[in-house]
């Protein structure tokens, strides 16, 4: 058996567009984590103000100064240290940026004119105990690999799209005619195919984490996304959970995604006489959530949102509600896609197994 999963494995991994797929997704991970790294921007530290690793170093010496539990006293600070020096000409001083920590002020505390509300801490969080510091790295990381894991999913319907319907192309006269052709070979496809899903799933994970590791460091991990710049405050998850804790999610929700894609790409596979049938039949499965006219009020969107796609967006699924344990909805995920999984290998083993061949 250790034969065949070896030899199965080299067949998914050594396949073009596999590898091409792989590498892709590799390069995409740079280009974001790096042009979001040299995008960044701050002003306000003891220089003038700058961009990449200046603005990023800027940020976390503004965010040391004020890191801790939020206070009605810290926010005074605040708004009193980045009170804005000029006329806003109408603008409205929410929507005002000049580093991660003011934004995440003026986006709860500020007026239209840079003032603040009259708002507390309580006002705004309730009896939250919210810790602040550095976040605006992880956050645009957990953005970036929303967009990567999108494209995983499309990866892995790409190498496990040929498992089984490559043999309808002839080689499954061989296969099913011999001794364990419909016993053996067929669990070390499917052996091989979930092995090559978690492995890659794990290899883009611990590459993306790394990458940010690199640019921002730790700091942060331990602080709430709730109290965070303007551009992550809409539609983002609004309970009072850390940095490290929407990783740790957006991470399981990754592996979900992958694993429930592969038993439905893993089901096509095993139906399919072409592989280009069971390519793009598993990738329109997978986006078609995209095109269902369901709100967010919609009674059923708590059931859409556990679909595959929704889990590897992770946002909108972690969104849905905070149960009584204090553990988010989107655990479901996880017997979602041991059910897409358990489908996948009970259909493509009876499939293939009673296959016709000529």
């Amino acid at each position: 058996m250790r034969i065949l999963i070896h030899f199965e494995l080299r067949k998914i991994f050594s396949k073009k567009l596999t590898e091409i797929a792989l590498i892709a997704i590799l390069l995409l991970s740079v280009l974001f984590g790096f042009s979001t790294y040299q995008n960044k921007y701050a002003f306000g530290g003891k220089s003038d103000g700058g961009t990449g690793k200046t603005a990023v170093e800027i940020d976390k010496e503004i965010a040391a100064k004020y890191e801790g539990i939020l206070t009605d006293e810290k926010v005074q600070q605040m708004m009193n240290d980045f009170a804005p020096k000029s006329d806003l000409h109408g603008m409205n001083a929410a929507y005002l940026y000049q580093n991660a920590m003011q934004s995440a002020a003026f986006a709860r505390f500020s007026d239209m004119n840079g003032n603040w509300n009259g708002l507390s801490v309580s006002d705004v969080f309730g009896d939250e105990e919210i810790k602040i510091g550095y976040t605006d790295g992880w956050l645009s990381t957990s953005q970036n690999m929303v967009k990567i894991f999108i494209v995983l999913s499309l990866a892995i319907v790409i190498m496990i799209a040929p498992v089984f319907s490559c043999e309808y192309e002839g080689v499954d006269n061989i296969i099913l005619t011999s001794k364990y052709g419909k016993t053996k070979c067929t669990t070390a496809k499917i052996v091989s195919s979930i092995f090559a899903t978690i492995f890659s799933t794990a290899l883009i994970v611990a590459f993306n984490l790394i990458l940010a590791y690199m640019f921002y460091g730790k700091s942060g991990l331990d602080c709430s996304i709730l109290f965070a710049p303007i551009e992550y405050v809409e539609g983002f998850i609004p309970f009072n959970i850390t940095c490290g804790t929407l990783l740790k999610y957006q991470i399981l929700l990754a592996f979900t995604g992958t694993i429930s894609v592969m038993g439905i790409t893993l089901l096509l596979s095993a139906i399919s006489k072409k592989q280009i049938v069971a390519l793009v039949a598993s990738a329109a499965i997978y986006l078609f959530p995209v095109l269902l006219p369901v709100s967010e009020t919609n009674p059923l969107f708590r059931y859409i949102v556990l679909l595959p796609l929704y889990q590897t967006q992770a946002i909108s699924l972690m969104s849905v509600e905070q149960m009584s344990n204090g553990m988010l909805y989107a655990v479901w995920a996880v017997p979602v896609s041991l059910i897409f999984l358990g489908i996948g290998i009970f259909v493509s083993r009876r499939a293939f197994a009673k296959h016709q061949v000529s």
